[in-house]
């Protein structure tokens, strides 16, 4: 039996929302709340309180404004959350290799 090392991996990544939220900007370099909520299926509250907890710790940015009266927040990966997911999605490649 091989044994799997899981050193690698990001735990504030281990959760299925910040995993998407994490996804999603790796492939957008700009995501609207309400495009981000409806991509990932989430309340209001879940998707505020994981991208609050992923911007305490450098991973993402949130940017809030307003157009017109309506606010509009918008979420962006950082540089250094970018290099935490890869070495993070690096780590889970390693884990399934079979080499």
């Amino acid at each position: 039996m091989k044994a799997v090392d899981i050193k690698g991996l990001n735990r504030d990544f281990e959760s299925r929302v910040r995993l998407g939220i994490m996804s999603v900007l790796m492939v957008n370099d700009e995501v609207s709340f309400s495009d981000m909520k409806q991509m990932l299926e989430l309340s209001d509250g879940n998707l505020s309180s994981h991208a609050n907890a992923l911007e305490l710790n450098g991973y993402i940015e949130i940017k809030k404004s307003f157009a017109g009266k309506k606010p509009m927040t918008v979420y962006m990966i950082t540089v250094y959350g970018r290099a935490a997911f890869s070495q993070h999605i690096d780590g889970l490649a390693k884990m399934i290799s079979k080499t």
